[in-house]
């Protein structure tokens, strides 16, 4: 569909980590690796070739011939395995276990998705499989194949900024989710906040223009809806009110801010607040801390 670039890249825009710490597990033959439901999981396969159980046999798998330049047929595994370069996204809905046919170096992100990127997320399958990520993204496959201490650590374990661990993360969980949408793997439609395409254009509105001086009757306006038709659609389609979903979509736009070296007040002019003190109070409503409180706490380092 024509719309699909303009919505991947809304998406992708609002795709943020809490937490996106890396580590290593490397497997011997038969040994496996747990990936418990309830918990995200993004795994790159360094090294070596691992079955699933239950088996990988959905989520993007992609014509070899497509890639043929870079991958030999004959190099491949059976469907339902991963090998070197390639990456796999649980989400948590199910269990599985990635077990090892000989030696494999697996790196494996542990993330927690902010509140708006839950939402966009949940309209990805459980589990994303993309085969050749590496020759697909062969940028963020080499960033993904040098992340993580050695799980056991075989040396004391590596202390790291939070937030850059978080940012890096994020940069290889973004480039899985584009190459499996750009590469033919998207179902028709996808993404799509609702069900409601007019409601798709007032969110992706949002987004764009979080600093904007939103009002219910000027969002209506964008979704060409009668101000009471779109307040009770929205609330519907969305489970929150307008003015609700304004806010954390600004909450989570002044967290990139801040995390990037914005000054509260010049994050607080930015998403469109009156005042310092009424950002401040929008954000720790949200987060329970203050804005700068929350930046401070992203430089902590990750425990060893």
């Amino acid at each position: 569909m024509t719309t699909v670039p303009s919505a991947l890249t809304r998406v992708l825009d609002g795709v943020d980590l809490t937490v996106g710490v890396a580590r290593r597990a490397v497997l011997r033959a038969g040994a496996r690796l747990p990936l418990p439901s309830g918990a995200a999981s993004l795994v790159y396969i360094a090294e070596g070739t691992v079955q699933g159980h239950p088996p990988l046999n959905t989520g993007c798998r992609l014509d070899v011939d497509r890639v043929s330049t870079l991958i030999e047929i004959d190099e491949r595994p059976a469907d339902s395995a991963l090998t070197v370069g390639d990456a796999f996204l649980t989400l948590g809905r199910t269990a599985f276990e990635l077990e090892a046919d000989g030696r494999a170096d697996l790196v494996v992100f542990d993330l927690e998705f902010s509140d708006v990127a839950q939402r966009l997320v949940a309209g990805l399958p459980d589990p994303v499989t993309v085969t050749a990520f590496d020759a697909l993204e062969p940028a963020a496959a080499a960033l993904a194949g040098s992340m993580g201490p050695t799980d056991p650590p075989g040396s004391p374990a590596r202390q790291g900024d939070q937030l850059i661990c978080r940012m890096m993360a994020q940069t290889v969980l973004l480039s899985v989710i584009r190459a499996w949408a750009a590469n033919g793997c998207a179902p028709e439609g996808w993404p799509s906040a609702s069900p409601d395409p007019f409601l798709d254009r007032v969110v992706a509105a949002i987004h764009e223009q979080p600093g904007r001086e939103w009002t219910v009757e000027s969002l209506a306006n964008v979704g060409a809806m009668s101000r009471s038709a779109f307040a009770e659609r929205f609330r519907h389609a969305i489970g929150r009110s307008p003015a609700d979903y304004v806010t954390e979509v600004r909450v989570e736009a002044a967290k990139r801010l801040l995390s990037a070296g914005r000054s509260v007040s010049e994050t607080s002019r930015e998403l469109g607040y009156a005042s310092d003190e009424g950002f401040s109070r929008a954000f720790r409503r949200r987060t329970g801390m203050t804005p700068s409180a929350w930046r401070a706490s992203q430089h902590a380092a990750v425990p060893a």
